[in-house]
């Protein structure tokens, strides 16, 4: 009998949900992260670890909350820079008014061209520039 299980890649504001105890997303995320954990294996990468750091004040603080056995470090693959790029120019022609990437395509990107689902709350830009990803949303 085979198992199949999943990879998730999980956003960097549902972390922030849980570790600030958001009022109204953290139990919201602790469950979906929850279901991530109970489907297979879940991810971080650097800009998403970047992105929770700004509340910590120690290395040693956040890896304590993100253990390497339970949260999987990957880098940024060079296919999901390309199209990160791709996206951003997708978004500034419909008026996006950005000068640079957003973290949000490069994270996008990564779940896209590694197969990953990906655990956010944040629906829009990501159906937008991502419309093939699956999306675990509110």
């Amino acid at each position: 009998m085979s198992v199949t299980t999943e990879i998730t890649l999980v956003d960097s504001n549902v972390l922030l949900d849980i570790f600030t105890d958001d009022d109204t997303w953290a139990e919201w995320s602790t469950t979906n992260l929850s279901r991530a954990f109970d489907t297979g294996k879940v991810v971080i990468n650097p800009i998403i670890y970047s992105e929770v750091s700004v509340g910590f004040k120690t290395v040693e603080e956040l890896d304590h909350l993100l253990p390497t056995d339970h949260f999987h470090r990957e880098p940024l693959p060079w296919e999901a820079g390309f199209l990160a790029g791709k996206a951003f120019l997708d978004y500034r022609r419909r008026g996006g008014k950005r000068r640079s990437p957003l973290p949000d395509f490069y994270i996008g990107a990564h779940a896209a061209v590694s197969g990953y689902r990906l655990l956010t709350r944040d629906k829009g830009r990501y159906t937008t520039s991502f419309p093939s990803l699956t999306l675990i949303i509110p």
